[in-house]
């Protein structure tokens, strides 16, 4: 069935009893030409784009547990591109450019929403990054816009403006930037990518990979044995429990990133907000609530759930920036695994195993990244070469030191030392 204002109008008059499943819940076949092992936003558009641009049907995504369920259900829901580092910024341009045109793509509504990004600075060091970040942003071909105190106070005018900690300069904005819908993305993806022949396998957990004459074979699944000439490891935070299945040691850490919600008020924030002092974003959901969150908790943890003393940074952070949003009740706090790599870049690459191929290290871009990460595993999966946007993601720099990147530009140069 294909969605449009016809098909709603007809549902709603005859009870709404003609919608279908999104996607089927197939069996596992014995063989596959490839298998996607994570089902989460990463992994569903890696099937839905190989199947699309590339002509693979025979494909198999395989879930531990149930669609939308793990990361891709568990974050802030931001979508951007003002990225500052070449090899980041390419890469985050493809992928915002993808996130504008996706819902006509796979007819689904994810609830795109360019309400705009601003970035705040407290100091006259953050206001000259922020110039160069924008120029950066505006050389890519990308929008950025510098704001300076009267601007930000006349779209944000709730912020504290009074405060000598954290004083405001200024911001930079990025107009196209905005939120989607977590769930709906996963949803129609995984719609998407089922309409053209992939099958959603849920429940599925992979406990191995086979293995012979350094060529993979296929995979062990609490399903049974599926065979493969192609496998990809898109598991986040879980990169590397299954890369270890394959004798890999992945220059990963996986931590847990907290974020929260409030109950359902009337419109007051139009944007996403980033305190440039106190790592707090926030922006305003569809239903009401607002949706933040800060640090990630900063020891390694599997466990999608949080501490009190990051929830009390995070409180702490967001009073100082608006005390208005002390007013509002926490219904609840959930969190993601992240899977952090030493430079705070992604890794989109072959394995040292033939047939295999690893997305990973995705830090805090997770979501954003999701059509972009797949669009370009895809194409890697596909053709065994390296997808322009995500040529710089290799695995190799951790052992080389070469091309190493640093997501904020704040680091050091890693390849001088």
């Amino acid at each position: 069935m294909r969605f449009s204002a016809l098909q709603i109008l007809k549902q709603g008059l005859t009870g709404n009893k003609g919608w279908g499943p999104l996607w089927r819940s197939p069996a596992p076949k014995a063989e596959y030409d490839a298998i996607i092992i994570g089902g989460g936003g990463h992994g569903l558009s890696t099937a839905y784009y190989m199947a699309k641009n590339h002509g693979f049907t025979n494909i198999a995504v395989l879930e531990k547990g149930y669609i939308g369920g793990g990361n891709v259900g568990r974050n802030t829901t931001i979508v951007r591109a003002n990225y500052f580092l070449p090899g980041n910024s390419e890469f985050y341009s493809h992928s915002l450019k993808l996130w504008e045109g996706m819902e006509q793509d796979f007819n689904f509504n994810a609830m795109m929403s360019q309400r705009g990004q601003i970035m705040l600075c407290h100091s006259d060091g953050q206001r000259d990054a922020l110039v160069r970040r924008g120029n950066a942003i505006r050389n890519q071909g990308d929008d950025a816009e510098l704001l300076g105190r009267a601007d930000v106070k006349r779209l944000l005018p709730y912020l504290n403006y009074d405060s000598a900690r954290f004083p405001i300069y200024g911001g930079l904005m990025q107009k196209r930037a905005g939120t989607a819908r977590h769930d709906a993305v996963a949803w129609g993806y995984a719609r998407g990518a089922d309409q053209r022949g992939v099958d959603i396998i849920q429940n599925c957990e992979v406990t191995g990979i086979d293995i012979e004459n350094g060529v993979v074979r296929g995979v062990q699944t609490t399903q049974g044995a599926i065979k493969a000439k192609k496998v990809g490891i898109v598991v986040a935070g879980r990169s590397g429990q299954v890369a270890a299945m394959a004798g890999m040691r992945l220059p990963i850490e996986s931590h847990v990133l907290q974020a929260f919600v409030t109950e359902g008020l009337k419109p007051c924030i139009d944007h996403v907000v980033s305190f440039g002092m106190g790592h707090f974003y926030i922006s305003q959901s569809d239903k009401g609530g607002l949706v933040f969150g800060g640090d990630l908790d900063f020891y390694s943890s599997y466990a999608a759930r949080g501490n009190l003393p990051m929830k009390e940074h995070v409180m702490e952070a967001g009073m100082a920036l608006m005390p208005m949003i002390g007013k509002a009740q926490v219904l609840r706090s959930w969190g993601g695994i992240m899977d952090m790599t030493p430079d705070g870049s992604p890794i989109i690459d072959k394995t040292h195993v033939d047939g295999l191929y690893i997305d990973c290290g995705w830090c805090y871009g997770g979501f954003k990244a999701v059509p972009g990460s797949g669009y370009s595993f895809a194409h890697l999966m596909a053709t065994d070469q390296h997808h322009g946007p995500a040529a710089k993601f290799r695995l190799d720099r951790f052992r080389t030191g070469r091309g190493l990147m640093d997501e904020e530009g704040t680091g050091a140069q890693h390849n001088l030392h």
